[in-house]
């Protein structure tokens, strides 16, 4: 990570065969986007740190100061602010980035976007997938409408275009939405169960459940499935073999 951001010189480490710029070198007078930043190890921080301060850096394996005039539009889904009390990002580059920070809210709080971004992506997979128009029945909108959406925008778009791969009529239906509504019965474990165990069961069980809907709406073909869910053959397999698949009708 650090030789894509701030580039190396000749030599620097093995394979580096010639003078590589960084993308903060590139994007000199314009801008460098730097998506889910709360991912970035620890000591990378401080050399970002850096160039957001003194506006120079060095390539890898050199001694030249490179000066830059970058601006940086950062983005993550985690919550900084708790990562700085578990020392997993620092404070001084939180608050550093933070000049003018934008608040996006996860869909589950903007219900009335989920249609209209849900119509966006059925014309889109229509398209790309070169399937004939096909439109949300109300019963659809309203399961989409109604589910939590863990996943936020992205897995509602996966949602979409699963279920445009599985209709094959002009109506995409409940039953083409691998998406369903928490129930209380759904998570059953044992009384002083952790959250990690919770949350592993859960996966678990949305799996399960996941592979044997899509089984069904294939009528059993297994790698069509697998298309479906976006894993290979020998993935979907496993699992079937691990969830005691085989031995349920789909």
């Amino acid at each position: 990570m650090e030789n894509e951001l701030f580039g190396s010189e000749k030599g620097a480490f093995t394979g580096a065969h010639a003078r590589k710029m960084g993308k903060f070198e590139i994007a000199s007078s314009g801008t460098v986007f730097l998506d889910e930043i709360g991912d970035m190890d620890i000591a990378l921080q401080a050399k970002l740190l850096r160039v957001l301060q003194q506006k120079n850096f060095e390539r890898l394996g050199g001694t030249k100061t490179v000066d830059v005039d970058v601006r940086i539009i950062a983005a993550s889904n985690m919550d900084l602010t708790q990562l700085i009390k578990e020392k997993r990002f620092r404070e001084d580059l939180y608050y550093r980035l933070s000049v003018f920070p934008l608040v996006i809210p996860p869909l589950r709080e903007r219900v009335d976007d989920i249609q209209s971004i849900g119509d966006y992506f059925v014309d889109k997979y229509c398209r790309e997938l070169k399937k004939p128009t096909k439109q949300l029945t109300k019963e659809a909108q309203d399961l989409l409408m109604k589910y939590h959406w863990p996943g936020n925008v992205r897995e509602l778009e996966n949602t979409i275009e699963r279920a445009v791969i599985l209709a094959e009529g002009k109506k995409i239906g409940p039953e083409h939405l691998a998406v369903r509504l928490q129930r209380t019965e759904d998570i059953q474990l044992r009384d002083g169960a952790g959250l990690k165990e919770i949350g592993a069961h859960a996966q678990m069980q949305a799996e399960r459940s996941t592979i044997l809907r899509v089984l069904k709406q294939v009528r059993g073909n297994k790698r069509k499935a697998a298309q479906v869910l976006k894993i290979d053959y020998t993935t979907l397999f496993d699992k079937i073999k691990k969830y005691e698949i085989d031995q349920e009708p789909v």
